[in-house]
Parts: C-alpha cells; sequence; structure tokens
C-alpha cells in the first residue's frame, strides 16, 4: 500500500500549520519556505499574513490558508464573513472557519446552519472553498454527526476535527486536548456526504499517524511536522 502513495501525494494532503500566537514575522517566513520546500498544500496562517505568506510563496503551486475567527469561533455571522470576505481579497483560497461551539452545544443548529451557509457563500463568491472546524474535545458524538450532516446540507469542501488549541481541563486540573482521534474521523466519514473531505488536525505529527488517518478518508492533515513527516516518507523510500 505504502508503495502506491508517492511524497507529492503526501505532501498535498498537508497544510502546513503557522498558527501559535507567539509567531513572529519571521517563523512564517521560515514556515512558508519550508512549505514551499515540500510543496505541500498549502500554508495555514492568521489573516494578517495572509499578504505575507503569498509573496513569500511565489512561484510554488502552494497555496494559502487562513483561518477565520480563530481558534474560538465566537465572532458574529456578519463579522466572519467579513474576515472571510478581507481574507480572500487578500490571497486566501482557502478558509478555516471555527464553528460557534457555544451554539452547538446549546442546541441551537439553525444558528449554526446560518452561520455554515453564510461563510461558503462568501468563500464561494471569492473563489475559495471552506473548512469548518469544529472542535471535537468541546463535543459529544451526537453534535459533531449533527455538524456532519449540516455540513454536507450547506456542501462545504471538508470538515475539520479540531484547532490544536481546543484546551478541555481534566480531572487533575490541567489542561489538554485529544484533538483527531480514530473515533471521530470515523464518525466524521461516516456522516459526511462522499464530496465531503475530511481534514485532521491536532496530534497527527508522524507519517504513521498520518497513513493511519488516511486509511480512514482524510484527505488533509494540519500539521507542524511537516519536515518530520516527509524526511521519514523520504527514508522510507516513498519519492
Amino acid at each position: 500500500m505504502e508503495k502506491e502513495i508517492s511524497l507529492r501525494t503526501l505532501a498535498k494532503m498537508i497544510d502546513h500549520s503557522l498558527l501559535h500566537p507567539t509567531m513572529t514575522d519571521q517563523d512564517i517566513a521560515e514556515g512558508c519556505r519550508i512549505a514551499k520546500e515540500y510543496s505541500t498544500a498549502t500554508v495555514c496562517v492568521k489573516p494578517y499574513s495572509v499578504e505575507m505568506a503569498l509573496k513569500l510563496l511565489k512561484g510554488s503551486d502552494v497555496k494559502v490558508c487562513s483561518v477565520v475567527t480563530f481558534p474560538h469561533g465566537n465572532a458574529t455571522i456578519k463579522n466572519k464573513c467579513v474576515e472571510t470576505e478581507e481574507a480572500c481579497k487578500a490571497g486566501a483560497t482557502e478558509i478555516d472557519m471555527v464553528v460557534n461551539n457555544g451554539k452547538v452545544l446549546g442546541g441551537d443548529f439553525d444558528y449554526v446552519e446560518e452561520e455554515i451557509r453564510a461563510v461558503n457563500e462568501t468563500c464561494l463568491k471569492n473563489k475559495a472553498i471552506l473548512k469548518v472546524i469544529f472542535e471535537n474535545d468541546f463535543l459529544q458524538n451526537e453534535q459533531i454527526i449533527k455538524l456532519c450532516v449540516i455540513c454536507s446540507k450547506v456542501r462545504v469542501a471538508f470538515v475539520k476535527t479540531s484547532t490544536g488549541y481546543g484546551f478541555v481541563k481534566q480531572a487533575n486540573g490541567m489542561y489538554n486536548y485529544k484533538g483527531a482521534t480514530e473515533e471521530h474521523l470515523k464518525l466524521m466519514r461516516k456522516h459526511s456526504a462522499p464530496e465531503v473531505q475530511i481534514k485532521a488536525a491536532g496530534g497527527v505529527r508522524s507519517l504513521d499517524e498520518m497513513l493511519k488517518v488516511r486509511e480512514i478518508g482524510v484527505t488533509r492533515i494540519g500539521a507542524t511536522a511537516t519536515r518530520v513527516i516527509l524526511e521519514e516518507a523520504k527514508k522510507r523510500g516513498f519519492n
């Protein structure tokens, strides 16, 4: 199975994530250099970095993805659309939008559907695609399923597991997160329309983990460990 997958196929599964809140312009530049070197699908940046990333990636086929209302997703629908529009005008062709999990947990799925539809329409108007981030650590399975059904109805491009920053207070008082789990990925694949793709984010840090989620049906991952993953792929003979 592994030998049927090329190094380019693996690279084009990766959104190279440049989202840590402490990242400087120098860090963003270095991240874009890595993405360009390995020819990843995108770099995933915060809105203010879109124009910078676009310039740094000139001459490559790496696209720019922007997050919207990241990481908590609590902006109004209007502001989410404005942020999406601005990111697209700056050059982003993919948008990762965090859903309003307070509304999900409260059962206000009419609001949630309206929000996803509005942002998706803004993306389509600007020739961009939308990935909807659920933050599965906050949710129960039935809520994840409901989001998959809504996203399928609205016909978004991707559903995505998490931001990587959805920390939940543990029994010991510490904060941590699980991110993309096998259970949730299978659940999302099962309950999403065939044309809706799955993005795994949070916790996919090795080639073996990447190949495992690929078997489940994941077509994109968010990763900070891009170099580690793809160098391991080279060592194993992917070319």
